[in-house]
């Protein structure tokens, strides 16, 4: 991983987000902050990836809530699943998240843990002179993600299919079970896990589920 930033002259920029008024404003900074930079833009997952692959850019700033094509609604999900990607097939590319969601990126933490360019978010709410902070540090190669309060603990991906067919589909933890081709018994193992991560355990009076699903929501597990 390298720590020296890109020369002007040769850093190139993707900015995606679907929202006119945050893109425009985020080119505008990033124009008055790096004045030789060729920056390109996208407004969806798909054009996104496709930008990536033939522009080749130096740093990629995108929101989490996306479209995949101009004629989807816009989802956190696929945000998330675009940012995936993009780290697979990029191993060395610097990224910035900059998004009102950036806590739904617990759900990508192995991804984040591994990947070996620089990674930084920073919630839409930033001042412009933190944003660049923010910037710099990924084009330098520095992982910052300190702010989202990320569990330690490992997130594993069937732990948060089991919240969203539990919470978002509103299945029974059978159905989840053959949804999911395990046992039942591993379903529960499941819940214990990603309990315990949220900090849930049984309190007398209080409905395990009902808490587990608050918990979810807030640190970012599910919508």
């Amino acid at each position: 991983m390298s720590q020296n930033s890109p020369d002007q002259e040769t850093l190139k920029i993707l900015v995606v987000d679907d929202h006119e008024l945050i893109l425009n404003g985020t080119l505008d900074l990033l124009k008055r902050h790096y004045r030789q930079a060729e920056i390109l833009t996208a407004k969806t997952t798909q054009n996104a990836l496709e930008k990536v692959e033939a522009f080749q850019p130096n740093l990629v700033i995108m929101d989490l809530s996306l479209p995949e094509t101009s004629e989807d609604t816009a989802e956190i999900n696929r945000g998330i699943q675009s940012l995936r990607t993009l780290m697979k097939n990029y191993p060395l590319l610097n990224l910035v998240v900059q998004s009102s969601y950036v806590k739904a990126l617990v759900r990508i933490k192995p991804d984040i843990d591994a990947h070996e360019g620089g990674f930084t978010a920073a919630d839409k709410a930033l001042s412009s002179q933190e944003m660049l902070t923010r910037i710099d540090l990924a084009l330098k190669g520095v992982t910052h993600t300190k702010d989202l309060k990320m569990p330690s603990g490992e997130v594993k991906p069937e732990w948060l299919d089991v919240l969203n067919f539990a919470f978002e589909e509103g299945l029974e933890d059978k159905i989840i079970a053959d949804r999911m081709n395990v046992s039942l018994r591993t379903v529960r193992h499941y819940w214990t896990k990603v309990q315990d991560v949220l900090g849930v355990y049984p309190e007398e009076g209080k409905s395990l589920r009902i808490q587990t699903e608050k918990r979810a929501r807030e640190e970012g597990f599910i919508d």
